[in-house]
């Protein structure tokens, strides 16, 4: 049965995914997420609804618009396919349980912020705010272990942000400020910590890449908040593990 379950939540988070696409690209711009519908950016083609299966009618199209074959952006299938496995991994984790519900919220979060930052290079206070407040009421009704250890990882993600962004002054922006005062919501103590030095530490291998690659310039900025995402959801199914395997590789534990 679980099996039925685990697809079911593949399919469900491909759907999502889908909307996610929509709201991290059309919200930062001030546009409607209802209308007008699904369109092909290029020539407006309205995409009717064998052309917005998610991930499936990327592939049949073989990436391109049926109207005017514009390319359509990889963005797409590679956020519904990762929502679905996020998903999908969340319930086999969890099962039906208050902590489903919360790693729901949190990998939405995630890819609406991660599409939003790759593109325009911003994380809307309107995307933030709903998921604040519904993050904060879960840990409220099914506190961390122990109780203070979210509220405490929550001020010190904000904190931690905006001393590097004064610091700096600036290489860190607002949107990812306010971010990880919800990801330590989320995280707790321990492992927000552990998520920013998985963010900075895939964010240096990226430029180290690009460099490698001949492509880095050094006045462009690089959104942080896809580092981010990945850096806190590796903390948030596996923190505890890597924290173990430290801890036991310097005798600690």
């Amino acid at each position: 049965m679980d099996i039925i379950w685990i697809v079911y939540f593949a399919v469900m988070g491909m759907v999502f995914g889908s909307f996610y696409n929509v709201v991290g690209l059309r919200v930062p711009k001030h546009e409607s997420i209802a209308f007008p519908g699904s369109h092909c950016p290029k020539c407006g083609h309205p995409l009717k609804w064998y052309e917005n299966i998610p991930v499936f009618s990327y592939l049949a199209l073989r990436g391109r618009c049926k109207s005017c074959k514009s390319p359509i952006s990889a963005i797409y299938p590679v956020f519904e396919t990762l929502t679905g496995l996020l998903f999908a991994y969340s319930f086999s984790r969890f099962g039906w349980s208050m902590e489903l519900l919360l790693a729901c919220l949190f990998i939405s979060l995630l890819v609406i912020i991660t599409v939003s930052d790759l593109v325009y290079m911003l994380i809307p206070d309107i995307v933030l705010l709903p998921f604040a407040a519904a993050i904060a009421i879960i840990r409220f009704l099914s506190p961390a272990a122990p109780w203070w250890s979210a509220w405490l990882g929550a001020v010190l993600g904000f904190c931690l942000l905006y001393l590097i962004a004064l610091v700096t002054k600036g290489a860190m922006g607002g949107g990812d400020i306010k971010l990880y005062f919800v990801i330590g919501l989320v995280l707790g103590v321990e492992k927000i910590f552990l998520s920013f030095f998985l963010a900075c530490l895939f964010g240096a291998l990226f430029g180290i890449g690009l460099m490698a690659a001949g492509r880095f310039k050094k006045r462009k900025p690089i959104p942080f908040g896809p580092f981010i995402a990945a850096g806190s959801l590796i903390a948030y199914f596996f923190g505890n593990d890597l924290i173990a395997f430290y801890l036991r590789m310097y005798g600690l534990s």
